[in-house]
Formats: C-alpha cells, sequence, structure tokens
C-alpha cells in the first residue's frame, strides 16, 4: 500500500485527517481553494461538545422549520428557491426526522463525538495548547418554561449515555456568572465540554504539519480527476496536476461539487452561520453557553467574546443578511441585558458555510466507487467536536486498521 495521500480540503477535518496520517509516516499533500486565513473552521463557536448528541434531523424540527421559513431572522431559515439538490436534500431530511431514526442515530454519534473529546485532549498535549483551549464545560441556559423542561429531559437522556449533568437555578447561574448579569429561568451545564479558539487551532495546526513536512497546496482549485479503473490516479487543479494513491475528500461545503467530479453525488447543503467576535471584552463571560430559546452560542476566548449561531440554506453563493446578525445580537443582549456591546457593523460581521447531510450524521468512510476514495464531511455545526476522532477514523481506514469506532452509520452512500 502507498504511504502517499492526497486530502482535498485544508479546514479543519482535512488538517486533522493530516494530522494523523503524518503521525503514521503518510506522504500528505492538503489542496485547499483558500489560504487558510478564513472560513468556516476559523469563525465558529469553537465548541468540543459531548452535549450535542442529538443529530440535526429531529422530530419536530420539520414543523418547526417550516415555520421558520416564514422569517428571515428565524434561527432555521431556508431560502425558497428551485434547485433539484435542495429538493433531493429536504425530502430526504423530511425522511429522517423521525424518532426511530433519531435513537438509531444518537449512539453512534455520541460514540463519536466522546473519542473526538479524548483526541482533542490528546492533540492539545501533543502539539501544545496555543489555542486557549479551557474545559470549564457548557451551559444551556432558558427563559421559557418550556424550554426548561425540554433541557431536564435531555439532561436525563444525556444520564442514560453517561453524561453528566449539573441543573441550575436563576440564582445559581448568576453566581457563577459574577462579572455579568444573566436573565434566565436556569441551566444545565455539561461539564464534559470544553471550548477554543477554532482560528488559532487552525494556525497551530498549520504550522505544526507545515514543520512536520506535509505539502499545503493553497490557493488551487480542483478541476477534475484522473483515473484508471476503479482508482483515482490524479487531481487535476488550476494549479497543475497531482499524482494520487490514496485519496481524501474533506472539502466542507464543496464537498458535492468536487465528488460530482469523481461522478460521486452525495446529498448536502451549505448551511450558513454568522459570528461577531468582540476583542478585549472588560466585564466577560467565564462560561460558554447556548442560548436556547434563541439558538445563540456564546463564546469566551481569552478576553475575547464571540457570538455566533443561526443556519441559512440559501445556496453557496448567497448574500450576508445583516438582520440575521442583527437577531444573533439582540438574543444576546436578552440573556445578558448589560453587557456593555453594541451591534457590529456589516462588514466586521463574520459568515461561514457548515455541511449539512439529511440525517445529522457526518460522511466518513470508504465509497465503493473507487478502491482508494474516503469521504470525510457533513459534519454540520460539529466541526469543530468532530474533527479529531473524523482525522483518526481516515487514518484507520485509509491503514486498513480496526477503526476505533464502527463507522457504519456514517457511510456516504447510506442515502
Amino acid at each position: 500500500m502507498s504511504k502517499q495521500v492526497t486530502i482535498i480540503g485544508g479546514g479543519i477535518i482535512g488538517l486533522c485527517c493530516a494530522y494523523y496520517l503524518q503521525k503514521e509516516g503518510y506522504d500528505i499533500t492538503v489542496i485547499e481553494k483558500g489560504d487558510l486565513t478564513d472560513g468556516t473552521s476559523f469563525g465558529n463557536a469553537g465548541y468540543v461538545s459531548p452535549s450535542h448528541f442529538t443529530p440535526l434531523a429531529s422530530p419536530g424540527i420539520v414543523a418547526q422549520g417550516l415555520r421558520w421559513m416564514l422569517s428571515s431572522t428565524s434561527p432555521f431559515y431556508i431560502k425558497p428557491r428551485l434547485n433539484l439538490d435542495l429538493i433531493k436534500w429536504l425530502m430526504t431530511f423530511w425522511k429522517q426526522a423521525n424518532a426511530q431514526t433519531l435513537h438509531k442515530n444518537i449512539p453512534p454519534l455520541n460514540d463519536l463525538l466522546h473519542l473526538s473529546r479524548d483526541l482533542t485532549s490528546d492533540i492539545k498535549n501533543d502539539i501544545g495548547n496555543h489555542f486557549r483551549m479551557a474545559e470549564v464545560g457548557c451551559f444551556m441556559l432558558y427563559k421559557s418554561a418550556a424550554t426548561e423542561k425540554h433541557e431536564i429531559e435531555l439532561a436525563k437522556e444525556a444520564a442514560q449515555l453517561n453524561i453528566d449533568t449539573k441543573i441550575f437555578s436563576a440564582q445559581e447561574v448568576q453566581a457563577m456568572e459574577p462579572d455579568v448579569q444573566v436573565d434566565v429561568r436556569g441551566g444545565v451545564l455539561y461539564p464534559i465540554d470544553c471550548h477554543l479558539h477554532p482560528g488559532d487551532f487552525m494556525r497551530t495546526l498549520k504550522t505544526h504539519l507545515q514543520k512536520a513536512g506535509v505539502k499545503l497546496q493553497l490557493n488551487t482549485t480542483v478541476t477534475g480527476f484522473e483515473k484508471k479503473g476503479n482508482t483515482v490516479t490524479a487531481v487535476i487543479t488550476n494549479q497543475g496536476k497531482f499524482d494520487c494513491s490514496q485519496l481524501v475528500l474533506a472539502s466542507g461545503s464543496w464537498l458535492p461539487v468536487v465528488s460530482e467530479k469523481l461522478g460521486v453525488s452525495l446529498l448536502l447543503q451549505a448551511g450558513k452561520g454568522y459570528s461577531m467576535t468582540y476583542e478585549n471584552v472588560p466585564r466577560n463571560l467565564r462560561y460558554p453557553a447556548i442560548l436556547v430559546d434563541k439558538r445563540v452560542a456564546m463564546t469566551p476566548m481569552g478576553a475575547d467574546l464571540r457570538m455566533g449561531g443561526t443556519m441559512e440554506i440559501s445556496g453557496l453563493n448567497s448574500p450576508v443578511l445583516e438582520k440575521r446578525a442583527q437577531a444573533i445580537y439582540n438574543g444576546a443582549k436578552a440573556y445578558y441585558p448589560d453587557l456593555a456591546l453594541d451591534m457590529m457593523p456589516k462588514e466586521k460581521i463574520w459568515y461561514g458555510l457548515r455541511p449539512l447531510t439529511p440525517d445529522g450524521l457526518p460522511y466518513i468512510g470508504h465509497h465503493s466507487k473507487y478502491a482508494n476514495l474516503v469521504i470525510a464531511g457533513g459534519h454540520a455545526m460539529l466541526g469543530v467536536s468532530l474533527a479529531a476522532a473524523t482525522g483518526k477514523l481516515v487514518e484507520e481506514l485509509i491503514g486498513k486498521k480496526m477503526t476505533s469506532i464502527d463507522v457504519v452509520a456514517f457511510s456516504p452512500e447510506r442515502f
């Protein structure tokens, strides 16, 4: 078996694949369309969250999503448009959003999350914590009785998965956040969760991989492939041709665009999320928190604070909707009313595209069409949470080893 691997995609998934493959002695080239200074792996909330064991496709989400579709400021917005790929994705999503499928998908996602949580700590210990990783847990905060009931039920489900939770009253939450006013009914803390600065994580991995001899082929667009029988032999790009012995597709929301060039169809839609990062906040949060009623994520990153959220399925090239970022800001102020931060101007609002599969589980596995193809993508809002485990599993798949966990549920050919 050749020890040469070409990875298409230099986001957090691609770099974690390179990290584990390099440790096993592979000669690696990462082909990336950008320059690794931006992208979804940079501006997200930075959570590593075993608490997020419920896949996106869950009972009730379709009806809720249809209601939210009427408002472009809602947490979940689908831009109405005639697009065959979107229609196929929506139909499959609708079929997957049921209790039976949900309960089938929770265990493998839980296994993947826990594996990744452990491995992320291992990476920190290996390359140094230059990315502000803090292991203090994450709050799920709520303002309404209905949301409280739902979150406490989720905490009971978490206990069945051996995930520790702690339920706090409003006064107890406030005691945990002495520097800011918190207007909530209560919250559930997941101590196992941690958070980091995803941009710093990317930069640290990039530096480590370059020093280890990984070739980063940046600002390079894949235009096609050369194949011989059931083997991909080369990647053709606007910067030349790159020979290929083993191929990993890890191109995020552009995964279907790249895979189509191989004749491989993957159901996946890009879900746009927005964030705003405030530097040197004088009275900052001590704990990251999901503001459940508003679907907003708050992440303290040292002296900085990031607020983000929303899911907007509107294609790869849709414009920024400033009012969606405004809804995030309004949600943050509703929970933390004395947070002394102003709404950011449009040019400082960040956005990125999360790759969404129809059932909320990523694609991790070989594809039967080619003997040397592994697909790693579709991680939705869990890219940072699942990156380390995905990288490890890809290394095991390419090395024809027994995988750390069962990967059947993540098959790229399950639809």
